[in-house]
C-alpha cells in the first residue's frame, strides 16, 4: 500500500487499550481504516469496549510455575503469554485477517511470535522502559535499596522485551530520557512521539467545585450536584478559593513519591492548618516492590503520621472517575508529583494543561515538561523540608505564581497536544503500512 491510504491497523497490548486508547479512537473517527484491538480477556473486562474497534480477548495466561527459577519467572510468563496471542493470531489469520501493520507493546511477551505469525507485516513496538541495575530508578531510593539477589535479576527483565524488540521495524518512545535508555542498537529505530494530552478536555475552569462526602472515616468525590442530596454523609465543597493541595498517582507508592509527600503533611499542616488535602491513588503497588507483611505503602506511611496529622483535612479518594480526575487538577493550589527516573505519568501533564501549580521533583524525565520557576516549580525527591518550603510558599503568595500556571498549559499545548500527537503517531504507522515487506 502506500502512504495515506486506508489502513487495517492491529494493536496488542495485554490492558488494552493502554497506550494506545486515543490513537485506536482517532483512526476510527477518521474513518476508512479497520481497527482492532488485542489484549488480556481479564483486563479488557475491565475496560470495555472503543466504538468501531474490534475487540479480541486471548484467555488469561498461567504465570510461572513455582519451580521456575525466579530470575526467569517474567520470561516464563512472557512464553505463556506470547503462546496466548500465538493462538489468537491463528485463529484470526484461519478467518483471513492480514493486518497492514500492527502496533504492539512488547515489555509483556505480547511480541515475541508475532513475526512468526505475520511474517511480512510491519512491526512498530512501544518502547517505554528499559531497566538497568543500578540506574535510574534502580536503586534510586536508599531506603528501598535492591538486594545483591533483586540486581542480579534486574538485566533478565528486558529478555522478553528486547527478543520482541528484535523483530521490531519501528520503534516509538513518548519521552528522550526514556528512549536513551534503550541499548544503541534499539535506539536506532525509535521515533519520540508522545501518547497525547487532551488538552480540550483538560482545561482549566476557575468556576469549578468538587463535591466530597466523608462517610464513617471513608471519603469520596461527588460527580454531580444531584448526589449532595443524598442524606448520609457530611458534605465538603471545594473550589479554587479554598487552600487545596493534590496529589495523584495510580498506586501510593515509593516509585511515585508517596511515602515523602504523605510523610511531610504534619509539617505542612502546621504551617496551614486551614488547607485540605486531596490524595488520589489505590492501595497497590504498580512498580515498586510490595512492602512485606501484605499491608499497603498507603497504610504504613498514616501509620508513620498518626497521631500527628489532622486528618478531618486529609482526603484520601482512591481512584477516581476521569471526570473527577480534572476536576481535582482544576481546584488545586498546589499539586505535588514525585517520582523516582523512571517513566513521566499522564497526569502530571494533565494537571500541568488544567493549570495546576505542579510542584516536581528534580528527576528524568519529569525535567522535560516541568521546568523551574517557568512551567512550574522543582525539588530534589528526597528533600522533605524543601517540599514543605515551596508548597508553603505557594499557598502564601499565590498570586506570584499565576504566570507558571498559564505557562504550564501553554507548555503542554506546545508540545504534548493529542491532535498533534496524533498526526505523528498515525503518519508513522502509515510509514510503516507503506513499507510492507514482500
Amino acid at each position: 500500500m502506500t502512504r495515506g491510504e486506508n489502513m487495517e491497523v492491529l494493536f496488542i497490548h495485554q490492558n488494552f487499550p493502554g497506550q494506545y486508547l486515543h490513537l485506536a479512537r482517532g483512526l476510527v473517527r477518521a474513518g476508512g481504516h479497520k481497527v482492532t484491538g488485542m489484549g488480556d480477556a481479564e483486563n479488557m473486562k475491565k475496560h470495555g469496549r472503543i466504538d468501531g474497534c474490534t475487540s479480541i480477548a486471548y484467555p488469561s495466561p498461567e504465570r510461572a510455575g513455582p519451580k521456575t527459577h525466579h530470575y526467569l519467572r517474567s520470561l516464563e510468563a512472557g512464553v505463556r503469554r506470547g503462546q496466548a496471542v500465538v493462538r489468537a493470531l491463528l485463529h484470526l489469520k484461519s478467518k483471513g485477517f492480514a493486518p497492514d501493520v500492527i502496533s504492539l507493546h512488547p515489555g509483556w511477551g505480547e511480541g515475541l511470535f508475532v513475526r512468526d505469525i505475520f511474517p511480512y507485516t510491519p512491526l512498530v513496538m512501544f518502547c517505554e522502559y528499559y531497566f538497568r541495575a543500578g540506574e535510574a530508578d534502580m536503586g534510586f531510593d536508599p531506603e528501598f535499596a535492591l538486594s545483591l539477589d533483586a540486581t542480579l535479576r534486574v538485566g533478565l527483565c528486558n529478555t522478553a522485551q528486547v527478543m520482541s524488540l528484535l523483530n521490531a521495524d519501528f520503534c516509538v518512545s513518548p519521552s528522550p530520557w526514556q528512549a536513551s535508555r534503550y541499548p544503541d542498537f534499539i535506539r536506532e529505530k525509535i521515533r519520540i512521539l508522545h501518547d497525547g494530552i487532551d488538552t480540550g478536555y483538560m482545561t482549566p475552569d476557575p468556576e469549578e467545585t468538587v463535591l466530597l462526602r466523608r462517610t464513617d472515616g471513608v471519603c469520596r468525590i461527588l460527580l454531580t450536584d444531584t448526589e449532595d442530596c443524598a442524606p448520609d454523609g457530611e458534605i465538603l465543597r471545594l473550589s479554587r478559593e479554598d487552600k487545596v493541595i493534590t496529589f495523584a498517582a495510580r498506586n501510593l507508592e515509593p516509585y511515585r513519591g508517596a511515602h515523602v509527600f504523605l510523610r511531610s503533611l504534619p509539617d505542612l499542616q502546621r504551617r496551614h492548618p486551614d488547607a485540605h488535602i486531596l490524595i488520589i491513588g489505590d492501595e497497590g503497588a504498580s512498580y515498586s516492590a510490595p512492602p512485606p507483611g501484605g499491608r499497603s505503602f498507603k497504610d504504613i506511611f498514616l501509620g508513620e503520621i498518626a497521631g500527628r496529622a489532622d486528618f478531618s483535612r486529609i482526603h484520601l479518594l482512591g481512584r477516581v472517575p476521569y471526570r473527577a480526575l480534572r476536576s481535582v487538577f482544576r481546584i488545586s493550589s498546589a499539586h505535588v508529583y514525585l517520582s523516582y527516573p523512571f517513566v513521566l505519568s499522564w497526569s502530571c501533564l494533565e494537571a500541568m494543561s488544567c493549570e495546576a501549580l505542579v510542584i516536581a521533583s528534580r528527576t528524568a524525565p519529569v525535567a522535560e515538561a516541568v521546568k523551574d520557576g517557568e512551567t512550574g516549580l522543582m525539588v530534589d525527591f528526597f528533600d522533605k523540608k524543601g517540599l514543605i518550603d515551596t508548597v508553603d510558599e505557594v499557598l502564601t503568595r499565590p498570586e506570584r505564581f499565576t504566570a507558571l500556571r498559564k505557562n504550564a498549559r501553554a507548555f503542554v499545548e506546545r508540545n504534548y497536544s493529542l491532535a498533534d500527537c496524533l498526526k505523528g503517531q498515525t503518519a508513522l504507522l502509515e510509514e510503516a503500512a507503506a513499507s510492507r515487506r514482500n
